[in-house]
Formats: structure tokens, C-alpha cells, sequence
């Protein structure tokens, strides 16, 4: 009875979150504006000063369910970005700062750091295997990717936003159904964050559709990535946070080329404005391929064998530059649907994130038992 009474106060703290953020993001936009927080939006025609950062407003009101220390330092630390914009090294730094309360927290509470092996490879490792030291270390890179994989799949009015409110919807019924499992007090606890969050981040999309009346900056994919890191792993349900993170995944293995550097990476992949017909068309970059590194090269032949990017070659002085689409999965989608309203194309990103999300429920309650029933 205790645990249906804490639930249902929780989902109407979530609704009064929901309701506070709708109310508040119009009356702090001009205070936002006089603080020079503002970006111009790319994909449009005019060039208005749209509020930035506005994803701090979404994420204080966390602390009406509860705080936990990491969610509150990697918010903050992510208006720190947005304030003081940070270079790529130190923004590889920041989650890993923020996650050392929660692996202290999962140390003192839990410390279970043994695998279970899938059966097939159990006649050579056996039935599970104890990581110690390193499963902290796949905590800790799990916290980091969590927060930066939205932060790169992002780029157009209600993508970071809209695919948040995703996972957290497919977090929220996925523990709903293990709450009749044996693990239900773990799932209870990511229940315990999860409406809050998604309601205040329904708020916020309001705001954040096209055509975005507020930019929610590295605040929000911070805070919302982070969050996601502390349900996972004080939930004990990380492999399956991963399988709700598949187009993120796939969006970073897709831009580890630009990434690392082995193929020239301009500071902004945009999707590129196309005034004159008002749709997006796939940003590109240029380089001499003969100044590529050997994994350059690779990446390059791999790209253009299995036509993820569209190459055109140019002589310039005798020498030979190739224009490549940039290595995002917002491009690819552009490549393959062709020049596409900004709005349209959201949508069609967000549904594929919703098929995924089937697919990670398929995956967890259908191929795993096939490698894990004993």
C-alpha cells in the first residue's frame, strides 16, 4: 500500500512538474535573452534570437521527487558549457566528474560487479564471470556515453527533446512491467525519477517543436543523459538502457570517423538550409583524400562501398578534393529521403526511435531468453 501511495504522489508531483515548466519557460525566455543566452536558429529563413540553455528550467524541478547528486552536477555543469562553450576534451571530462557520486552511491549499496554469461559461451567461461574493478569502469564510460550520445544526435527543433521523451517513456513501462519481477525494488527506484523527468520534458518539447520558440543547449542532453545513466545503473538495467539507446549508438559508431579526426570534422554538422525551397539538405565537408590517414582512407572506402555518405570529386590545381555529406545519421536520413522539411524530418527520426525501442522490448523479452534461460 505504501509503495501504490509513494507511486501515485509521484505521478501527480510529475503532472504539477509538467505544469510549473509549461507555465515558466515563456516567463524566463527574455531574462534568458538579456543574458546574451540566445542562438540564431539555422534551419529557418528570418534570424530571430531564440533562447538557449533553456533545458536548466526542465531539469531543477528533478528535486521536487528527488536529488541526486549527479543529475544536479552534470546539469550544471552543462550550463557551464553552454555558458562558457567548452571544447570537446573537457566535455569528455564533465560526466565523468558527475558520475563519481553515483558509482560511490552503487558501491555502498550494491557492489555487484559478476556478469552472467550468455549459454553459449559458457562452456569456456562458465556460468557468469566477476569483472570487479572494470565494471566501474564500464559504469563510468556508460555515464559519459549517456550524456554526449544526445548531445551529437541532435541539430534540428525538437530532436534532442523529442528523443528523450522516448527513452523516458520506454524506461517508465519497461519498469512497469519488471515491477511483478523479482528485481521490482530497482525498478521501483528508476520509477521513483522517471515521471518527473518525462513530464518536464513534455513541457519542454512544447517549446522546443518546430518552429522552436527555445534552444535547450548541452543543459538538457546532459542533464537527460545523465538521468538516464543513474536509472540504469542503480537500477541494475544498463544493457537494456543501451538497447533504448540503438539510434544513438548507431549515430556514434556512424561518427566515430569525424570524431577521431581520421576524416576532416567541421565544428557544426548541421543539416544545410535550403532558403529558396525551406527544407534541409545533407551537410558536407572537403578534403583532399590524399591527405587522409590509412584509417582515414578506410573509413572513407568503407563509407562509399555500403553508400552511407554521398561523395562528389573535384580537381582543383591538379589535385583531387572530395566532397563527403558529414557522417551523422541525420545526414544519411537526408541522403536517403532527399532535401526534407525540418519538421517532417523530425518526425520521421523520432518514430524511428520509437521503432527501436520495440525492437530493444523485443530483444529483452525475446532473444534473451533464448541466451540466458537455463
Amino acid at each position: 500500500m505504501d509503495v501504490k501511495l509513494t507511486l501515485i504522489v509521484n505521478v501527480l508531483l510529475s503532472i504539477l512538474g509538467c505544469m510549473i515548466t509549461f507555465r515558466v519557460i515563456p516567463r524566463f525566455k527574455d531574462m534568458f535573452l538579456k543574458a546574451n543566452l540566445y542562438g540564431i536558429d539555422m534551419g529557418k529563413r528570418n534570424s530571430i534570437k531564440i533562447p538557449e540553455a533553456m533545458g536548466v528550467v526542465c531539469g531543477s524541478f528533478v528535486e521536487l521527487v528527488a536529488a541526486l547528486l549527479s543529475i544536479c552536477c552534470m546539469l550544471f555543469l552543462g550550463f557551464a558549457d553552454d555558458v562558457l562553450d567548452l571544447k570537446w576534451r573537457h566535455k569528455l571530462l564533465l560526466p565523468t566528474m558527475a558520475s563519481l557520486p553515483l558509482l560511490m552511491v552503487y558501491y555502498v549499496t550494491y557492489n555487484g560487479t559478476t556478469v552472467i554469461i550468455p549459454k553459449p559461451f559458457r562452456y569456456f567461461l562458465g556460468n557468469d564471470v566477476w569483472l570487479g574493478p572494470l565494471y566501474y569502469v564500464y559504469m563510468g564510460m556508460l555515464a559519459v556515453f549517456c550524456t554526449n550520445a544526445i548531445n551529437i544526435y541532435s541539430g534540428i527543433n525538437g530532436l534532442e527533446v523529442g528523443q528523450a521523451a522516448v527513452i523516458g517513456a520506454s524506461i517508465v513501462i519497461f519498469n512497469i512491467i519488471e515491477l511483478f519481477g523479482e528485481c521490482w525494488n530497482a525498478h521501483l527506484f528508476s520509477l521513483y525519477f522517471m515521471p518527473p523527468f518525462l513530464s518536464t520534458t513534455v513541457a519542454l518539447l512544447y517549446y522546443n517543436w518546430y518552429p522552436a520558440a527555445v534552444f535547450v543547449g548541452d543543459t538538457f542532453c546532459y542533464f537527460a543523459g545523465m538521468t538516464f545513466a543513474v536509472v540504469g545503473i542503480l537500477g541494475h538495467f544498463s544493457k537494456t538502457m543501451l538497447l533504448f539507446f540503438l539510434p544513438q549508438v548507431i549515430n556514434f559508431l556512424f561518427s566515430c570517423p569525424q570524431l577521431f579526426h581520421f576524416i576532416p570534422c567541421p565544428r557544426h554538422r548541421l543539416p544545410r538550409f535550403n532558403r529558396a525551397q525551406n527544407v534541409l539538405e545533407p551537410s558536407t565537408v572537403i578534403f583532399r583524400e590524399a591527405s587522409l590517414s590509412p584509417l582515414g582512407r578506410l573509413s572513407l572506402f568503407v563509407a562509399r562501398t555500403f553508400r552511407l555518405v554521398h561523395i562528389k570529386e573535384d580537381v582543383r590545381d591538379g589535385e583531387v578534393y572530395s566532397e563527403c555529406t558529414n557522417f551523422t545519421l541525420i545526414n544519411f536520413m537526408l541522403k536517403v529521403l532527399g532535401p526534407t522539411h525540418e519538421r517532417t524530418l523530425t518526425i520521421y527520426l523520432l518514430t524511428m526511435q520509437a521503432l527501436c525501442s520495440c525492437v530493444a522490448f523485443c530483444i529483452r523479452y525475446g532473444l534473451s531468453r533464448v541466451f540466458y534461460d537455463s
